[in-house]
């Protein structure tokens, strides 16, 4: 029944919702730490519906727009996960952006570049700088398109959901134009079974790998574990994983809770006995909805009403 009602709640957000519109997220030619290089862009669909999009060197942003936004609005970025491969679009990207919407929410679906030699001068910090400039182009153009420039979180998944925790712990240090000084740092996090560490002990080594390189420098790891880098400025964070993950360990996202707890940053840890890696919007055998459990936090914390 559960089920039924999202399905009901997505399908009319559909009808409600302005019609999606996909914008370059930087200007022609302007990409920085980029290579000039063909678009080469593949866009698949796999056996089980996800829809992957790979050797993403020219990043977008896709609107997702409720109906009646306005100066209160508030704006999520969401980056979806593929192991720093891929980018996941539908299921833990469109799929959210939907449900946002019903609430009243603005959803950006990030597209952002792979990590490779081949399109990236410096691989390593390009799906950042394309975090930090989908923050940055959501807060420019919050008078255009209806939201509150001082409410805008980011959501990622898997790595995705590492990608959304570094724009969280690394905004000091911008690494796109920012000639009107607009802050990069999310107002919050919402991080699905993310990978966060680079202990290799519990870390998602292909992620790290692509990010990184298989020779990464232990400096470079710690850097880049996203745990280590939490301050009493990290902005609050809501965490969902699921104990019998098999991809990516969910003592990623209990240690990341953990250093928030640690400096005071408030933070909600939901771990699911049974669900797996890459569930998206649906915990398998189970009708939980833990995006319900996500709009609740939201709003003990005033983001939406």
């Amino acid at each position: 029944m559960r089920y039924i009602i999202l399905f009901a709640a997505i399908l009319s957000c559909c009808c409600r919702t302005l019609a999606q519109k996909v914008i370059p997220l930087y200007y022609p030619d302007s990409i920085p730490n980029s290579i000039p290089h063909p678009d080469e862009e593949e866009r698949t669909t796999d056996e089980k519906g996800v829809l992957l999009v790979g050797r993403v060197s020219r990043p977008t942003l896709t609107l997702f727009l409720p109906e009646h936004a306005n100066a209160t609005t508030p704006a999520v970025v969401i980056c979806p996960g593929g192991g720093y491969w891929i980018n996941a679009v539908n299921i833990e990207g469109y799929d959210e952006a939907r449900v946002l919407n019903s609430w009243g929410v603005a959803a950006f679906v990030l597209t952002y570049r792979i990590p490779d030699s081949a399109y990236c001068i410096h691989p390593e910090i390009a799906p950042l700088q394309d975090a930090q400039q989908a923050i940055l182009q959501v807060r420019r153009n919050a008078a255009k398109w209806h939201i509150d420039p001082r409410r805008v979180g980011i959501m990622g998944f898997s790595a995705g959901g590492h990608l959304a925790s570094t724009a969280g712990t690394h905004f000091d240090r911008v690494l796109v134009p920012d000639p009107e000084n607009i802050s990069v740092r999310p107002d919050w996090m919402i991080l699905g079974y993310p990978v966060i560490t680079g202990d290799k002990s519990v870390s998602h080594r292909g992620s790290f790998d692509k990010l990184l390189g298989r020779d990464a420098t232990d400096s470079l790891l710690k850097y880049y574990s996203n745990e280590l880098q939490v301050t009493d400025r990290t902005p609050p964070a809501f965490l969902v994983h699921a104990q019998d993950d098999d991809g990516v360990s969910a003592q990623n996202s209990i240690l990341f809770y953990q250093a928030l707890t640690a400096h005071h940053v408030p933070a909600e840890l939901h771990i699911y006995q049974k669900g797996g890696h890459g569930f998206g919007l649906h915990l398998p055998l189970k009708e939980e909805l833990w995006m319900d459990r996500c709009k609740h936090w939201m709003e003990l914390n005033g983001w939406i009403k």
